[in-house]
């Protein structure tokens, strides 16, 4: 499988598959430093008048860190094939141990040397636009906080998608 840059207008994606069902990975850092984990929310649209994907993470994971200190970030949707590989990045520790060594996964750089996962069918690659920390004060909805027993609410990262390659 060979990833090929594809222009996101020609891009059709069934959002609600790839966060719920096809559980993708985020990856953030450059050359030197990266980690990848699992993710379950996320969301794709329009937004400021830029193609953009929104994803979640919280405070205590190890790829926040990445998050905050780069400029981007990517998105990396693999197929069923790789579920106990996406299983063990959501719930190991980059700090812990090598992921993507450990799932037999490779790394390659996009955009803005973005790094991403190669054996994914599609990949975006996102400039960060935007981030904001969940506040307990404004959920509407007094069952959003049963998702936060221990009151670690979620950074949101809104990001330009820059780059989308496909599996051709």
């Amino acid at each position: 499988m060979v990833l090929q840059p594809t222009d996101i207008k020609h891009v059709s994606l069934e959002v609600f598959q790839i966060f719920s069902k096809e559980t993708p990975l985020l990856t953030a850092g450059n050359r030197s430093a990266y980690n990848t984990m699992t993710i379950g929310w996320g969301g794709l649209g329009y937004l400021w008048r830029w193609p953009v994907c929104t994803v979640y993470v919280r405070p205590s994971r190890y790829t926040k860190a990445f998050m905050d200190r780069h400029n981007s970030f990517s998105v990396s949707v693999l197929g069923d094939e790789w579920k106990e590989q996406k299983a063990l990045c959501g719930t190991k520790s980059g700090r812990d141990m090598d992921k993507l060594q450990a799932c037999g996964l490779s790394v390659s750089f996009g955009d803005m040397e973005t790094p991403y996962i190669q054996e994914a069918r599609l990949v975006m690659i996102c400039r960060k636009l935007y981030y904001q920390d969940f506040d307990k004060s404004l959920f509407l909805d007094d069952k959003i906080a049963l998702s936060y027993p221990e009151e670690d609410y979620h950074r949101m990262y809104v990001g330009e998608v820059m780059q989308v390659l496909q599996a051709v």
